[in-house]
């Protein structure tokens, strides 16, 4: 299993670009600003090649763009020789990419979706229905893979050679946030060494999770500035901000808050601060174990002092967080109380429940994002103050994803996305979801989010929203200590990086270069 099958489908993304190619006032379809400073930034300019440094393991690459991407560097990749349905941008939860428009039908069912114009595969042809169909039942039919179509295989239909649907059982208003991301359109037939997509770039050469992509000038959206683009792979954080610091490599994607304090006092680079970017929580069984009853876990919720951690982990590259996910969503309940640290209730708690304080408990966790592995740390010197022990034992990517995440007690997560509360509910927290992070299944959570679903009501689909926040809040697996900003670290001559939180970074298309 894998990392963004969850986050970055996630997906994340996930759970993953704005109306078509519109541009105004420097803000582009992907939520880009004109972010570099030397020479005053100016008018756009053609040309160049981008050497994007990303995280990515040798021993995890992947070249099937509808397999799980545990690799930053395989997401970026598939994301620029790929086209999704839809994507994130900064402005919309939910913006066209492959799918130019949607609608719904009157019974709710069924939402039909029409191809962009002018979408062409990069070998000429045009992109058809019965490709996204061949694509997304392709998705749909492996069960391998933590990525779900949101409706059945079989329910996935060619309208006509522009148009194709998708059918739920049961009326779904969130449908086109749902395909967001990862629903990757390959051409029918095609092996993923093909590489044969729509985006913005085409695959040039590619060895062991490193490539060199090229303008794709005839791409629907309009032809990309660079001439290519690199994707460079680093197994950690540390050694990517080496090479942005260095100059081996003009930007370093999510390269973290570290990386990013260092970088603030060097002139030559430029740091890009994407608020609401991603999110790391604590993940606690509710199904069974040592923190199936709630009032453990609020008891742990409790412990954490949540703005030491913004400070220690994030270096205050973040904001303190609540216990919900999807904190960007535009229907974030604000309203409720802020969980502070309180260590006497917390014991009290613990105390009730005749918690067991002897006993040592393992806290997994995994080096697959930067402050992951420290921010475990941190809160097990914080437990330690509640006479709560935990062990933090840190796995590699095989061993997390096979006997840890959706099974353990007691781990720490990474969600490269976080601006929908629908996202998490339809991936990890509804309890038949294929990737229940924590076993939970609460009533009145499953009651609301089908109201959700079911309404097309702006007023109705927020008030069950706040309900399912609530509930989440009150009785849900999830301690969310703090939300991360996102953090690149970019070469001065780099212009227009997107500003979109999550995966909206991994759009490209706008970049160009300062000669």
């Amino acid at each position: 299993m894998s990392t963004i099958d969850r986050r970055k489908f996630l997906l994340g993304s996930a759970g993953v670009a704005a109306l078509a190619v519109l541009a105004a006032c420097g803000r582009n379809d992907n939520g880009s600003g004109d972010n570099g400073s030397s020479g005053g930034g100016g008018s756009a300019q053609r040309g160049g090649t981008l050497r994007v440094g990303v995280l990515g393991k040798p021993d995890a690459t992947q070249k099937d763009p509808h397999q799980n991407l545990s690799n930053d560097s395989d997401f970026l990749i598939m994301s620029l020789v790929y086209d999704a349905l839809t994507v994130p941008t900064a402005e919309q939860n939910t913006a066209p990419r492959l799918a130019k428009e949607w609608k719904q039908s009157d019974d709710g069912r069924t939402w039909t979706f029409t191809v962009a114009d002018g979408a062409v595969f990069h070998d000429g042809s045009p992109v058809t229905a019965d490709d996204v169909v061949w694509s997304l039942q392709r998705i749909a039919n492996d069960k391998t893979i933590a990525f779900k179509v949101p409706v059945p295989a079989d329910q996935v239909k060619v309208v006509d050679d522009r148009r194709f649907s998708l059918t739920s059982p049961t009326p779904n208003s969130q449908i086109p946030l749902l395909v967001r991301l990862v629903t990757f359109v390959m051409k029918k037939g095609t092996e993923p060494d093909a590489w044969q997509g729509s985006g913005p770039f085409k695959m040039a050469t590619y060895s062991n999770g490193r490539a060199r992509l090229v303008r794709n000038d005839a791409w629907h959206g309009g032809a990309p500035y660079l001439d290519a683009i690199e994707v460079v792979p680093f197994a950690s954080a540390e050694a990517m901000s080496n090479a942005v610091l260095g100059g081996s490599i003009d930007l370093a994607s999510a390269v973290g808050a570290v990386a990013g304090r260092t970088a603030e006092a060097d002139d030559r680079l430029t740091v890009v601060r994407r608020p609401n970017d991603a999110v790391m929580p604590i993940v606690m069984r509710t199904a069974s174990g040592p923190f199936a009853d709630a009032r453990v876990r609020e008891a742990m919720r409790l412990i954490a002092d949540r703005p030491q951690m913004v400070q220690s982990v994030l270096s205050g590259y973040g904001e303190v967080g609540n216990d919900v996910l999807g904190t960007g969503d535009q229907d974030y309940d604000k309203s409720l109380p802020q969980r502070a640290r309180d260590l006497d209730k917390a014991k009290k708690l613990l105390a009730d429940v005749k918690f067991d304080t002897g006993r040592t408990y393992d806290f997994f966790t995994i080096d697959e994002a930067a402050g992951q592995v420290d921010s475990a740390r941190v809160f097990a010197k914080q437990a330690a103050d509640a006479g709560v022990k935990l062990n933090v034992k840190v796995q590699d990517s095989t061993a997390f994803y096979d006997t840890t995440w959706c099974k353990a007690d007691l781990y720490n997560m990474f969600w490269g996305t976080n601006d929908s509360v629908v996202f998490f509910a339809d991936k990890v927290l509804k309890k038949d979801a294929k990737n229940n992070e924590t076993g939970w299944a609460d009533p009145t959570f499953e009651r609301s989010y089908a109201q959700l679903l079911a309404s097309r009501d702006a007023g109705e689909q927020k008030s069950a929203s706040a309900t399912m926040q609530h509930a989440e809040y009150d009785d849900g697996g999830y301690l969310v200590w703090g939300v991360t900003d996102g953090v690149d670290v970019a070469a001065k001559k780099v212009h227009n990086l997107p500003t979109a939180p999550g995966f909206g970074r991994m759009q490209l298309e706008k970049v160009w270069l300062e000669s």
